[in-house]
């Protein structure tokens, strides 16, 4: 509980500061977090949580890009 409650906080903390970034720019970051974030709750090794990080990010990023145009 204490961990879904932590990796909250900071995807709140990460999508606050996104102002002056393009739509493909912030599906990253979201995609990323989220991608570690379902890792760290699911109890993945720690490569295991930077993979699912960077496999978010990199289809955030798309979707993000796709949205933008």
């Amino acid at each position: 509980m204490i961990k879904k409650a932590m990796v909250m906080l900071a995807m709140a903390g990460l999508l606050g500061g996104c102002e002056n970034m393009s739509s493909g720019q912030k599906g990253a970051v979201t995609g990323g977090a989220l991608g570690a974030g379902i890792g760290m709750v699911a109890g993945g090794s720690f490569g295991q949580v930077v993979g699912a990080g960077l496999i978010g990010g990199a289809v955030g990023y798309v979707g993000g890009s796709a949205l933008g145009k």
